[in-house]
């Protein structure tokens, strides 16, 4: 007895004071059997239609006003895609992860939190949620919507592609690392005196990367968002500039995985100490 409660004591002052879940499997074809996976695609789909159908309908709202005071501004912008991701990761994030943005998804699935198959259901039911909410946008404001750009993301004039891709990945880097250590059981545990909702912190990285870039790119950081769009308003211009809106998010939310996986939680130190233990035995 002596000794059980010797090592627990033990494990309690030496064992980690957090859990990490255990990497999720890379194609788990058994989530196709479960309603839970379906209804989190549900959810990523309304969340993205309805992330969609407010931010471009306050972007083309913003564009119809005529007096250089009228409307929301382009603080109002950022604040109606900061304040729509905090309300929609808020409502989602136990149904589905909140995730809302194919980026932050591809993020998550290269740190092994989501399985392929769950990754791929995701960023099609975001791309089809953003397809639908800005065509509610079309539907209600039809004439502004096509004479206004559509809330379509496009490179800016005086601004080069190399510019804009390089926005759009720090800007996708600000988001996906902020996603990452929100949510992260090591912060969670070791922090636990100072409270984090993580929708909070998330909702304000998308706030303060659109102050940056919406002059740039109009700021996508988000593929479905970008895709949505140029889907509806299917302009010339917004097709042609329509790469960077992938490559930047999704060569941001790599390089926020890696710096977070292998840099903040050390895993490629873990890897090469378990390696050089294993050498040694």
């Amino acid at each position: 007895m002596s000794k059980e409660v010797s090592e627990e004591g033990q494990t309690h002052h030496h064992g980690k004071d957090y859990v990490d879940p255990p990497p999720a499997p890379l194609l788990d074809m058994a989530e196709l059997g479960k309603w839970s996976f379906y209804r989190a695609l549900i959810a990523e789909f309304v969340a993205t239609l309805l992330f969609l159908y407010v931010t471009v309908a306050t972007v083309i709202g913003h564009k119809k006003q005529t007096g250089p005071c009228d409307g929301v501004g382009l603080l109002g912008i950022a604040w109606a895609f900061g304040g729509m991701i905090f309300v929609l990761v808020y409502c989602t994030a136990g149904i589905s992860g909140g995730h809302i943005n194919p980026a932050v998804t591809f993020g998550l699935f290269l740190a092994r939190k989501v399985s392929m198959v769950r990754a791929v259901g995701y960023m099609i039911a975001q791309c089809l949620g953003a397809i639908c909410g800005v065509g509610f946008v079309k539907a209600f404001m039809k004439t502004p919507y096509n004479t206004l750009g559509g809330g379509a993301n496009t490179v800016a004039d005086g601004y080069s592609n190399g510019t804009a891709l390089g926005a759009e990945i720090i800007g996708t880097f600000v988001l996906v690392y902020t996603v990452f250590s929100a949510t992260d059981p090591k912060r969670s545990a070791r922090d636990s005196h100072i409270p984090v909702l993580a929708p909070l912190p998330i909702g304000f990285a998308v706030f303060m990367v659109h102050l940056a870039t919406i002059p740039i790119t109009g700021t996508g950081i988000n593929p479905a968002r970008s895709f949505g769009a140029a889907v509806i308003y299917n302009n010339e211009k917004a097709w042609d500039d329509h790469w960077i809106f992938w490559v930047g998010p999704f060569v941001g939310a790599l390089a926020a995985a890696a710096y977070h996986q292998y840099i903040l939680r050390a895993a490629a130190v873990k890897a090469l100490a378990s390696f050089r233990s294993n050498a040694t035995n």
